[in-house]
Parts: structure tokens; C-alpha cells; sequence
């Protein structure tokens, strides 16, 4: 029975390894960072180490992401990830061993986190630059990545319930525990696969060379360096309304936990909707030219809601700022996946990742600090509107950027060739 085309990348066997043993291990994790939130802020009582275990965790995609991608690019994708799961999966049996054992301190949790993190900078493009193996070339990846994105934003819907629930019933240990049997799946699915052996390229420069040239080939093209910097500035100036929510959820709709969870889960709700509106597609051609009205959609839904104190107008604009949020992503990473040379994938992904998670901590830090002095909602309607300008700049530039990659599109078959005669 033929597939739907939104779901065509599930033809490829070891795609769908992948998608569920991937599903399972990410919905672990979540649940394993709900229960270190839970335990951090119960054995010290300090929004400051909530907020220091984040920045631990999302801090190395912003340093190292791009000198693993060096790593990556020299290495066979299916073994990085065998290692970079097999140690997440000692870092969560630690964990695990530590509070069981009652020996765990919060500090353990934060330096957990660093651990976890750094295992992160290295897993994340290894995974990016592995979906093009998994589905057998170009064709399907836009589809892949799509799915794939879904499927990350997904469980942190259905994680964070399952480690709420598991938490309350059954102790905060196996918030942990689980995790680490999750793990099995992943590393079971990469056992399961059947891939043809990859002939890696000989490297004829350094380490600074081939990093230099991952920058070179992302930024040295207009059309590139335009999505990754709008990326960059959407992820800086919107993504940290995430850690604003709890005050927002308190003190602007006069609300508990549970109107924290539903303010939450509308960024998350819309963040999968435009996941599968992308799955949908069957080419990348418009989604450079889609970049701007995504990334201002996200920038004036949140400068609108910082403004609201009604929930019920609030959810709907959280919803179109996570949909923005994530489209400006997802059809930043398709376009360079997409387009990129088998020899660069992983640097390039490095530099994706980068731009995108590894400025939301500083982002968040910059938003907690304009916080205390402007006000949370104030400090979100600027971020928002910094982002519109950064929308508007890059549309600016948009007859120039589908003039320089209109070539390109036509040597890799996405647009016809030129008219000749």
C-alpha cells in the first residue's frame, strides 16, 4: 500500500528504526529533565540553579557544536551515535543510582546536565547529517526532516505528562530509571539497521581548516547566511518566552501550574502544527521565501501577547509564536540539509544547531536580566519586535537571495533547467 506523501520518508526501513527508536529515547528525556527541574528546585529551593542546570544543558551547543561537527564529518554517522546514546544512557543510570541511594545533591543534577549537554553537542549533528542515509538521498529528506522535527517537538508534549505522572505516583527516581531503559530502544533501532558501508572522504586540511570551511560554505552564500542569521535572531529575541511563562502564568493571568502547563503546551501544539504542514510539502522550493512571514509571525504574536491578560487570546498567539518559532527552524535546517555537500553535512548542521539552540541560553540570560529592570512584558515585546526587524531585513534581501540560489536549485534538480536556444 503506497504512503501518503507526508508520510514518504516512512518507505525507507531503517527511517522508521530510526523515527521510533528515536521517539521513545526523546520522550525519556523529557521526562528525565522534568524530574531534574523537580529535584533541583526541591533540594535547594533556588530559581538561580533552575536556571544555571538550563544553561548547562543548552549552553554547549553554542560552543562546541561546531567543532564537533569537524568530528562528525571525519566519523561513520551510526557509530558518533552509537557513543554519544551509549554515554547518555551511563549519564542517566548515574543519576538514576544517585537518588536512589539518597546521595544526590543539587550540584550532582547541574553537573548532570553539563554532562548531558556536551553528550547533546555531538549527538545533534551526527543525527542531522544521518537522516540523508536513512532515506537513501535528497528526495525524501525534506519529508525526513520534517517528521523528525515533529516527532522532538511532540515529546515534549507527551514527556513532560508522562514524567509529571510517573514523578507523582512513583517517586522521582524513575523519572531517571525510565529514561535509561529508553535509551535501549535508540541503540536498538541503530543495532537493527541495515546501512551499506560509507567510504569517508580523505581530509587534506586541519581541524581549523575543515572547521573554517563548514563557516565558509554556510555563510559565504547569501541565501544561507540570510536563514541562518534570521534563525539566530528569532532564536535569541523570541525562544526565551519560554522561561518567562511561569511569572506570566502567575502574575498576568492569575493562574497555577496548570495554566503554566496549557501556556506551554500551545507553543509546543504549534511548534508540531507547522511540522506537519512542512511534512506535507514535496519540495523545497518557497521555503526560503516563507522565512520572513514566519519569523514575523513569531515576533508580532509575542509582542501582541505580552500585552494580553486574557488566557483565552493569549493561547492562540503563544500558539502562532511556537508554529513561527519552528518553521523559521525547520525550513532553515530542510533548505541546508538539502543543499549541502555530503562532506560538510555535519559541519553544516553544526552551525544550524547553533544558531538555533545555541543562542537561546544567552537569549534567556539577556531576558532575565531586562526582566528585573523593564518588566517581563516589556522585555517580551521588545524581543518581538526586534525579531519583526529581523524578518523585515531579510525580506528585504529576498530578490537577491532567489536570484543567487536559483542556480543552485536548477543544477540539483529542484527548479527546471534554464531555457536554452
Amino acid at each position: 500500500m503506497a504512503l501518503p506523501q507526508s508520510l514518504r520518508a516512512f518507505q525507507h526501513r531503517n527511517y522508521r528504526l530510526y523515527f521510533f527508536g528515536q521517539g521513545t529515547s526523546q520522550i525519556g528525556t523529557w521526562m528525565q529533565l522534568i524530574a531534574t527541574s523537580w529535584l533541583i528546585y526541591r533540594l535547594s529551593g533556588s530559581a538561580f540553579l533552575l536556571g544555571l542546570a538550563a544553561f548547562a544543558l543548552q549552553i554547549s551547543f553554542l560552543v562546541l557544536a561546531p567543532v564537533a561537527g569537524v568530528l562528525v564529518d571525519r566519523m561513520v554517522k551510526r557509530r558518533v551515535l552509537y557513543a554519544t546514546q551509549g554515554t547518555a544512557l551511563v549519564q542517566s543510570l548515574v543519576m538514576f543510582t544517585l537518588v536512589v541511594s539518597g546521595r544526590i545533591e543539587a550540584w550532582h543534577l547541574v553537573a548532570g546536565n553539563l554532562v548531558l549537554g556536551i553528550v547533546n553537542a555531538f549527538d545533534s549533528p551526527a543525527r542531522q547529517s544521518f537522516l540523508v542515509e536513512l532515506v537513501g538521498g535528497r528526495e525524501d529528506l525534506p519529508n525526513a526532516i520534517a517528521l523528525s522535527s515533529g516527532l522532538m517537538n511532540g515529546a515534549r508534549f507527551v514527556g513532560p505528562t508522562i514524567g509529571g505522572a510517573v514523578i507523582a505516583t512513583a517517586g522521582v527516581a524513575w523519572g531517571f530509571g525510565l529514561n535509561s531503559v529508553s535509551y535501549l530502544a535508540v541503540l536498538g533501532a541503530l543495532a537493527a539497521m541495515r546501512t551499506s558501508r560509507r567510504t569517508l572522504e580523505p581530509r587534506a586540511g586541519g581541524w581549523a581548516g575543515e572547521l573554517l570551511a563548514g563557516f565558509r560554505y554556510a555563510y559565504g552564500f547569501l541565501p544561507t547566511r540570510s536563514a541562518l542569521l534570521l534563525l539566530a535572531a528569532v532564536s535569541f529575541f523570541v525562544q526565551p518566552y519560554q522561561s518567562l511563562m511561569p511569572w506570566f502564568a502567575k502574575e498576568a493571568f492569575h493562574g497555577t501550574s496548570a495554566t503554566l502547563g496549557m501556556l506551554i503546551g500551545a507553543g509546543g501544539f504549534g511548534a508540531v502544527s507547522g511540522m506537519i504542514y512542512l511534512a506535507t510539502l514535496n519540495s523545497i522550493r518557497g521555503l526560503l521565501r516563507r522565512l520572513p512571514l514566519a519569523a514575523g509571525t513569531a515576533g508580532l504574536a509575542l509582542t501582541a501577547f505580552s500585552f494580553t491578560h486574557e488566557l483565552r487570546f493569549a493561547l492562540p498567539l503563544i500558539f502562532l509564536t511556537g508554529m513561527g518559532i519552528m518553521l523559521t527552524a525547520a525550513s532553515t535546517n530542510t533548505v541546508l540539509q538539502t543543499i549541502v555537500e555530503d562532506r560538510l553535512r555535519a559541519r553544516v548542521a553544526a552551525l544550524y544547531i547553533m544558531a538555533f539552540l545555541g543562542m537561546s541560553p544567552l537569549g534567556a540570560l539577556l531576558a532575565g536580566t531586562l526582566s528585573h529592570y523593564i518588566s517581563p512584558p516589556l522585555t517580551l515585546a521588545l524581543g518581538g519586535l526586534c525579531a519583526v526587524a529581523a524578518a523585515a531585513t531579510y525580506a528585504s534581501k529576498l530578490p537577491a537571495i532567489r536570484r543567487e540560489i536559483r542556480p543552485l536549485y536548477q543544477r540539483l534538480g529542484i527548479l527546471p533547467p534554464p531555457e536554452t536556444g
